[in-house]
């Protein structure tokens, strides 16, 4: 881990490579920009302000806490660049921060206009007083467990990302203080409360407040509270979780043990009410040992506004964004041809556009099939009620032998598949956890059939989580194919990970940590050659993030020898578009819209024969050396034209796109007229449910090969 942090300081010169925190940073200006969209309906603005809080925090306790650890661990130029780093992202930070509280009010203000009121202790109603205070000591004082901040106690745990009250209290002529957390995981953070009389509308109140105005009676009457007030704030705790390698425990211990050290581990992040006393902020430092490098950030009265993420919409459908249609597809429609259309030809699916319920289906189909002898699944995040998990479990009810790679280490995850595993194995599925020290990431499933006096594999290779929930919230690609070879290769992936000393040979997969680097290197030097020949060359990826190094370094070096090159990144991309002799030919743009982008293509022109390949691996070191990332090539002819019309409306929306660049200042690409305007999601719908597709001028990565040097003519 250390380094490869130090690496990304010396790999390529400043210019060249957009440090991936600040990078990230700007995507999450991008999720901003999105609230500040007034087109974009109140609600989902509001909902938006939650995802950026959401994503801040996660930022903090990963990206920022990798910061620190360089800092701790480095010295000389290394550790003086990564302070400027760290600088740097806190002046970025409070920049987000100040322009978050300003849409946050805008958004109040258009809630008002639509009669959805947020109200706080200082605007009820006697009638609303009543109900909030029946509220507190009914349902919320329950809940509390206050603790006094005494000189002679040691100070409490607090817990990560919680957010706390510090109260400031005037007791008898002294004053005392205490924290105290808000339940927010057992009871609702806004609370529907009465309206005034003959007024119309909805009132809510977020929980903070609640308690704020019954804040003398939290202490229950064991002290006298003669005056009190409440600010405030949490703090953000580094998230990584370093497993060592002894073998005398266990893989579920061990990550037990971790979970805990991480709620102990070193904080990066101080939020807090800028109304706050200094002397109790003082105070709050002192007790809690908030470091010199943590990042302190004042700001309003609310936060842990990622809350905002499920504000209810008690108004009209038009406050929210309006529901898509799913598009069925026809072949996965009949109760009993699944098996004989996929050995037909291969099947493509693009969530949320196709309904998930399709591969529930085919595992149910799976579990019932007498010929189905076996069903082996990478499970990464899986969704609370996972009728995934369920179907699993009618598989080995139905007398199938099932195999379930259970990745513990899912970021954030990790308590939720420690239970799934334990119960999965309780069940009768055979469990495993892969290789130590790499992560499991693919999104694989293989149905085994016998069919005649054979076996015969059905492969599923996708670029999204088995999780019925976030297939609603993300777009993925699914490959569903009965392409032997294929099958093969994914049968020795999970082999690799029960056998782990065993080293597959792949016939057409593309396997972190085998063969991805080696492989999408060769990919690229070919494009380089061939333009280097004389012959049209080009690109067109589309991933989460771009940010290894020598990957980058290897597209500068293909731009300039004339690849043209096409990047749909979503996240962070450290890659400098445009720069004179460097990057003219790259171009890169991010779509942020109703849908996280989520899907991952890779295309390359091939002298006008494309190889696409679809799968879990972004373009980040992790991906591609320390994880088991899977990327499959699409051979039908009819699939790679979906997927490259895809790509095309993406690369010329002028709606959602933004372009990517040196400036990190997000451009919307807006189009001249309505009438050519493109928001790519909108457009996909239409075209995977009528064949549509929008006017932009084609990319044809099938174009004729175009020579470019007269000695090639004369050749």
């Amino acid at each position: 881990m250390t380094t490869s942090l130090k690496q990304r300081f010396t790999d390529l010169d400043d210019k060249l490579l957009i440090p991936r925190e600040l990078s990230w940073l700007s995507f999450n200006q991008r999720v901003l920009q999105e609230a500040s969209d007034p087109s974009v309906p109140v609600i989902e603005r509001l909902r938006y302000l939650g995802i950026f809080s959401s994503n801040q925090d996660e930022f903090f306790r990963v990206r920022v806490a990798e910061v620190h650890r360089l800092i701790t661990v480095s010295s000389g130029a290394t550790k003086q660049r990564a302070k400027l780093l760290l600088e740097e992202i806190q002046s970025r930070v409070q920049l987000l921060q100040k322009e978050f509280e300003k849409l946050y009010r805008i958004a109040l203000k258009d809630l008002r206009e639509n009669k959805i009121y947020l109200v706080n202790e200082e605007q009820l109603d006697s009638n609303q007083s009543d109900f909030v205070r029946k509220y507190f000591f009914k349902s919320v004082l329950p809940e509390l467990d206050p603790i006094l901040l005494r000189e002679n106690l040691s100070p409490p745990q607090l817990a990560d990302e919680l957010l706390y009250l510090a109260i400031d209290i005037l007791s008898r002529g002294k004053r005392n203080y205490a924290i105290v957390g808000l339940p927010t995981d057992r009871l609702p953070r806004f609370v529907e409360v009465p309206n005034r009389k003959r007024k119309v509308g909805t009132v809510y109140m977020a929980l903070d407040n609640i308690i704020r105005k019954c804040l003398a009676d939290v202490f229950r009457g064991a002290i006298q509270v003669d005056e009190c007030k409440a600010y405030s704030f949490k703090f953000s705790r580094d998230a990584e979780i370093e497993l060592d390698t002894g073998i005398t425990e266990s893989l579920v211990a061990k990550m037990q043990s971790s979970i805990k050290q991480r709620k102990r581990a070193q904080s990066v992040r101080f939020v807090y009410d800028d109304e706050m006393p200094p002397y109790l902020l003082e105070i709050l430092f002192q007790r809690f040992g908030f470091g010199k490098y943590d990042t302190q950030i004042p700001g309003g009265r609310y936060h842990n506004s990622k809350d905002f993420m499920t504000f209810p919409n008690p108004g009209p459908k038009l406050l929210e964004f309006s529901k898509m249609r799913s598009i069925q597809i026809s072949e996965l429609e009949s109760g009993d041809r699944f098996f004989s259309t996929i050995r037909e030809r291969d099947l493509f699916l693009y969530y949320p556009y196709h309904p998930f319920d399709y591969v529930i289906d085919i595992l149910k189909r799976a579990a019932l099939d007498p010929d189905v002898l076996t069903i082996r699944i990478c499970l990464y995040r899986v969704a609370s009620n996972s009728r995934v998990a369920n179907a699993l479990v009618n598989a080995v009810q139905n007398g199938k032998r099932v195999v379930a790679v259970v990745e513990l280490a899912a970021r954030f995850d990790e308590e939720a598949n420690i239970e799934w595993s334990q119960w999965l194995t309780q069940e009768g599925i055979e469990v495993i956890f892969g290789v130590p020290g790499l992560k499991v990431h693919s999104k694989l499933f293989l149905i085994e059939r016998k069919e005649s006096a054979s076996k015969r594999y059905y492969s599923y290779i996708g670029t999204g989580n088995f999780n019925e929930n976030t297939s609603k919230l993300y777009t993925d690609f699914a490959l569903i194919t009965a392409d032997q070879q294929i099958g093969s290769d994914v049968r020795n992936v999970f082999d690799f990970l029960k056998y782990t000393y065993k080293r597959p040979n792949y016939r057409s997969l593309i396997v972190s940590p085998h063969s991805s680097r080696s492989e999408l290197e060769y990919l690229i030097e070919t494009e380089i050659t061939n333009a280097e020949e004389g012959y049209r060359a080009a690109l067109m990826f589309k991933c989460n993030n771009l940010i290894d190094p020598s990957m980058v370094s290897l597209l500068y070096k293909a731009s300039q020898a004339g690849v043209e090159i096409r990047l749909i990144v979503r996240g962070m991309c450290s890659i400098v578009p445009g720069i004179p002799g460097v990057s003219d030919n790259i171009q890169a743009i991010s779509i942020v819209d109703r849908y996280l982008e989520h899907a991952r293509a890779y295309v390359f022109h091939n002298k006008g024969n494309p190889s696409y390949y679809i799968g879990s691996a972004d373009l980040m070191t992790r991906n591609i050396d320390y994880r088991v990332e899977v990327l499959c090539p699409v051979l039908d002819i009819s699939i790679q034209t979906v997927i490259q019309d895809i790509l095309d409306q993406q690369w010329h929306d002028n709606v959602k796109a933004r372009k990517l660049d040196a400036s990190q200042k997000n451009r919307k690409i807006s189009s001249k007229s309505k009438s050519s305007s493109i928001r790519s999601q909108e457009t996909i719908h239409r075209y995977l449910a009528t064949g549509r597709l929008p006017r932009y001028p084609k990319s044809d990565m099938r174009s004729p090969i175009k020579r470019r040097r007269k000695k090639q003519n004369k050749q």
